[in-house]
């Protein structure tokens, strides 16, 4: 499994703009192979909401990111959401207690 992660500092104030936005997501990448799972962390106090995605490989989370539905998923602006860019965070899974469905 593969795993990755975005951190975002979202703006004071904006939090709720974020949830929201994520809420009404596309689910395009829910169909996508090898995509078996996203969660979205709020911080309990200051800190950086985070997205994690699962997937079935690096090969099937790269290939995504290649696709149209990459694209229009990533294709709305959210001016003065966030303060800065994501950090993206990658990472091969070595030891699970997740199984795709849980």
């Amino acid at each position: 499994m593969f795993i990755v992660m975005n951190r975002f500092q979202v703006t004071p104030g904006r939090e709720q703009d974020f949830m929201d936005a994520f809420m009404g997501r596309a689910r395009a990448i829910d169909s996508v192979p090898g995509f078996l799972g996203l969660d979205m962390l709020k911080p309990q106090g200051a800190g950086a909401f985070i997205s994690l995605t699962r997937w079935a490989s690096e090969e099937d989370f790269v290939a995504w990111t290649k696709s149209d539905a990459f694209k229009q998923g990533h294709a709305r602006r959210h001016p003065g959401m966030f303060q800065g860019p994501p950090v993206l965070e990658q990472y091969q899974v070595f030891d699970s207690t997740f199984e795709k469905g849980d």
